[in-house]
């Protein structure tokens, strides 16, 4: 097996994944490909830090379109990815990994305090560290959540599943001559609006110089095949 580049990677999984072909929800198949492509990451001697979405419980911006209030909206959102971190980490249990959840906002009953020092210590330890709750703020999304944790934690790299198995300059199933990036800057990204991740996220990650792997979820090779580069993705950075 060729060998992976990176030693510490972190992951987004955004919520919409987790719900699979359902349209809400957490679909257990899913969880259970995800993990054991997290598995056979780990026994490759790689630590894994993962970013959860709350996309499949509850939208923020969706409901603060149609009136809530956007603080208290957001926050509903950010409870979702709470929930998701703990599916996960139970899916990753079942699968032999230990795994330790850590959430952004102060709830001791179900998660161990996010902090910067506990998380690495864990990571060192062996485990896969599960982040929940962004960055415990209203107006800053998962992605930009999931930048500021692999800065925070000296990740080499982040990877950003998606439907679509790179960057491209527009949606390739509505326009099928979109070009395709094998690499772009962060700059090109941001300047060209392309709707990967969140603006902020690329701008968080451009100015501290972290490479971003755009790929898609379903591909035969999966998270390892990515890391190992015969998976087709987009490195941004």
């Amino acid at each position: 097996m060729a060998k992976s580049t990176y030693k510490r990677i972190l992951l987004k999984v955004s919520g919409e994944a987790l719900s699979g072909d359902q349209s809400f929800g957490i679909n257990p198949e899913f969880l259970g490909k995800v993990a054991a492509q997290i598995g056979e990451v780990t026994k490759a001697g790689i630590a894994v830090a993962i970013v959860t979405g709350g996309g499949n419980i509850f939208r923020g911006m969706s409901a603060a379109a149609e009136g809530a209030d956007r603080v208290t909206a957001d926050m509903m959102g950010t409870l979702g990815t709470i929930i998701n971190s703990l599916a996960l980490s139970s899916a990753l249990t079942r699968a032999g990994i230990k795994s330790k959840v850590f959430s952004a906002i102060t709830m001791p009953s179900i998660a161990d305090s996010y902090t910067a020092r506990a998380a690495k210590a864990a990571l060192e330890e062996g485990y896969v560290v599960v982040l929940g709750g962004g960055i415990a703020n209203p107006f800053f999304t998962t992605d930009t959540a999931a930048a500021l944790r692999a800065i925070e934690l000296d990740c080499d790299v982040v990877l950003k599943g998606t439907n679509v198995d790179g960057v491209y300059s527009e949606d390739p199933k509505k326009n099928p001559k979109a070009q395709r990036y094998d690499t772009i800057s962060h700059d090109e990204v941001i300047a060209r609006n392309l709707k990967v991740m969140d603006t902020a996220a690329f701008a968080l990650a451009r100015d501290n110089g972290l490479p971003i792997l755009v790929y898609a979820l379903d591909d035969e090779h999966g998270l390892m095949g990515v890391l190992t580069g015969k998976t087709r993705n987009t490195r941004v950075g």
